[in-house]
């Protein structure tokens, strides 16, 4: 059975204008007044109905996949009246200072709920890529440590990193998976190196640096002692196996 959003928010309207007939009923009959101003601060849940309004949708009507895409409004309107709830029911506004960056997770989530629904891959972009940047800003809201973006930048060519991966295994192309893992390496080797400098200085590379240089001598000395098959060997090896 259908439910049309007239309906809904007719419904709404009935329970809300319901609820104040009935107080102003028990003033007039006992004299007992609802203290209003103090009910007023779960106001929020409006917003949480709105955000369940929204995700519920795709969960009602599965046989229609493009409801899928209410998901991305509809997740950060959904943690937004969560967090408003808090705040106001706590009388505690600074709340938001931290939980924030709940709002970029929750539109990434929304991304991600989309592309899973309504079977798109190009609507994973955006979710690796929001999903990290939210990880980031939600770990230096809740620490306060901002300074951290001098070596957290890395998770932006990681995300790119991640979004060709994805590419490369979805449509079996090689030189996207070669580019991307190319991102990822440069991502965890710019993390490792901006978080040596973070915290040590440039002291670090006076023999760090030399040491990298020489392992990797050491490695291509290694690679260059292996021997490699010739054509007459796999030939011979292929003539003896037959």
């Amino acid at each position: 059975m259908k439910l049309k959003s007239s309906t809904l928010f007719g419904i709404l309207l009935i329970l809300f204008g319901g609820l104040i007939l009935g107080s102003n009923l028990l003033a007039a009959t006992t004299g007992f007044r609802i203290q209003w101003f103090k009910i007023w601060r779960f106001w929020p849940v409006l917003v949480v109905m709105l955000g369940l309004m929204f995700t519920a949708s795709p969960l009602l009507w599965r046989d229609k996949r493009g409801l899928g895409a209410l998901y991305i409004p509809g997740l950060p309107i959904l943690v937004t009246g969560g967090i408003l709830f808090l705040a106001s029911t706590l009388n505690n506004w600074e709340i938001w200072s931290f939980l924030w960056p709940l709002e970029v997770l929750a539109l990434a989530l929304g991304f991600t709920f989309a592309a899973l629904t309504i079977r798109s891959v190009g609507l994973g972009v955006p979710a690796i890529i929001i999903g990290l940047n939210g990880l980031v800003l939600q770990f230096c809201a809740i620490t306060g440590f901002w300074s951290a973006w001098s070596f957290l930048w890395a998770i932006e060519p990681l995300a790119i990193g991640l979004v060709l991966l994805m590419f490369s295994l979805r449509y079996h192309n090689k030189p996207t998976f070669i580019i991307g893992a190319s991102f990822c390496g440069f991502a965890l080797v710019a993390f490792l190196i901006m978080l040596m400098l973070t915290f040590t200085g440039w002291w670090a590379f006076r023999y760090i640096g030399p040491a990298l240089l020489v392992a990797g001598g050491i490695l291509m000395l290694l690679l260059g002692l292996v021997k490699k098959p010739s054509d007459q060997d796999i030939l011979t090896g292929e003539g003896s196996a037959s």
